[in-house]
C-alpha cells in the first residue's frame, strides 16, 4: 500500500486549497479512504471519509467548508477545502479504509502541510 499525499501550501484565510491523495498497491476503486489532519502540538484528528460506494462522513469542525470526493480512474481521492480558517493549520494525511475511531491504528502516508495565515 502506498499512499501519497499532496497539494498543501500557505493560503490566506478565507482561501482555497484541493489536496490529492495517490493511491497503489490494493484496490482503490472497493476501498473506503479517509482524511485526517494533525496541528502543530496537537494529536491525529478525523476529518472525513468516503465508501467506495461514495457516501461521505464529515467532522462537524469541516462540515459544509471540505468536500471529499474519489476519481476510481486515476487511483485518487481528494479534499477540497473551502473557506479556509486559521485553526485549520495541520498536516493532512490520507489513509486506506473508512476510519472514524481508532485512527491512530490506521497506516497514513507521509502527509501534506497546509497553513492558514495572512
Amino acid at each position: 500500500v502506498q499512499l501519497v499525499e499532496s497539494g498543501g501550501g500557505l493560503v490566506q484565510p478565507g482561501g482555497s486549497l484541493r489536496l490529492s491523495c495517490a493511491a497503489s498497491g490494493f484496490t482503490f476503486s472497493s476501498s473506503g479512504m479517509t482524511w485526517a489532519r494533525q496541528a502543530p502540538g496537537k494529536g491525529l484528528e478525523w476529518v472525513s471519509a468516503i465508501y467506495s460506494y461514495g457516501d461521505t462522513l464529515y467532522a462537524d469542525s469541516v462540515k459544509g467548508r471540505f468536500t471529499i470526493s474519489r476519481d476510481n480512474a486515476k487511483n485518487t481521492v481528494y479534499l477540497q477545502m473551502t473557506s479556509l480558517k486559521p485553526e485549520d493549520t495541520a498536516v493532512y494525511f490520507c489513509a486506506r479504509g473508512v476510519w472514524i475511531t481508532g485512527i491512530s491504528d490506521a497506516t497514513w502516508g507521509q502527509g501534506t502541510q497546509v497553513i492558514v495565515s495572512s
